[in-house]
């Protein structure tokens, strides 16, 4: 059978996309751009197979079966590409998606790392979205595809989850640092929290446009690690300079989710320091990026 929902990237997000949509009981098919991914999905409560975004000839095999699919969710992933891999995957692997498969509805999974500002400054979606990095530029062109096409963009901040939490990894590797003293504001998405809001985006009666996806509670660097620190009983780690190495800059900013929220999306997990019981009893913490 066709599916009805197709979620192209089905990585640490799209998974629990992928779950949560057929749980509601929709046909879902996740895309994989490898064997190697596709054998880490086996036994899935979906359907699941491989398409690499950035061949033509690829896509062009699934049209039969994909055109005109109801709806589409792109997240995939650049890696640890830079503005190349970025044009390749994100922006012109979305055009095929648009042009070969014709969606009835697309959500594209974008980043909060849009929004350059660091002041501090709250950021809702009419703020400027002007990002410091070539890579959050292109990020923007997609956004632009996506929304010519009538469909939705969803900027999820920084996406924790079990097993896989940078900061947490590095504060319990000891190598964590108040860079600056701290003072920097950060925002944050439980990864369940994530496929929740594309649930709420997808549904029909939700109007097309952009949302911000981040949890109730921005938070600095130090009060982060003050949660940290409390939980584990551990002092706060050392102050140090700021890392400018960021695949997708250093900003400062408090992101609004109001808009989400009147849509009827409620977190599971309003703060990181929610997420904590279930973070710390993870094995395997992994890394993830913090916009």
């Amino acid at each position: 059978m066709n599916p009805e929902v197709l979620i192209i990237g089905c990585g640490f997000l799209g998974e629990a996309a992928a779950e949560l949509f057929s749980a509601r009981g929709k046909r879902v098919l996740g895309l994989v751009r490898s064997n190697a991914s596709l054998g880490t999905l086996s036994g899935r409560h979906f359907e699941v197979g491989t398409c690499d975004v950035t061949d033509s000839e690829s896509l062009t095999s699934l049209t039969p079966r994909l055109g005109g699919v109801p709806l589409a969710i792109y997240a995939v992933s650049a890696g640890s590409g830079g503005a190349e891999t970025y044009a390749s995957v994100y922006r012109e692997g979305l055009r095929r998606i648009i042009d070969h498969w014709n969606p009835g509805r697309v959500i594209f999974v974008s980043s909060t790392s849009v929004y350059g500002q660091d002041d501090g400054s709250w950021i809702t979606e009419e703020s400027p979205a002007s990002p410091e990095r070539e890579t959050g530029r292109i990020l923007l062109e997609a956004e632009a595809i996506a929304l010519a096409a009538g469909g939705s963009v969803a900027r999820l901040s920084g996406i924790y989850g079990p097993g896989r939490s940078m900061l947490l990894g590095k504060f319990l590797a000891g190598e964590a640092v108040l860079e600056n003293g701290g003072h920097r504001w950060m925002n944050q998405i439980h990864r369940d929290d994530g496929a929740a809001s594309l649930l709420a985006m997808a549904d029909p009666s939700t109007p097309a446009g952009i949302y911000n996806v981040s949890d109730d509670v921005p938070v600095t660097q130090r009060e982060l690690y003050g949660w940290m620190a409390r939980f584990l009983n551990r002092p706060l780690p050392p102050e140090g300079p700021l890392d400018l190495n960021r695949k997708r800059g250093v900003t400062s900013k408090r992101v609004s989710n109001r808009k989400l929220h009147g849509i009827g999306w409620v977190p599971a997990y309003p703060s990181y320091r929610d997420a904590l019981p279930q973070l710390t009893s993870a094995s395997g913490i992994g890394s993830s990026e913090f916009c």
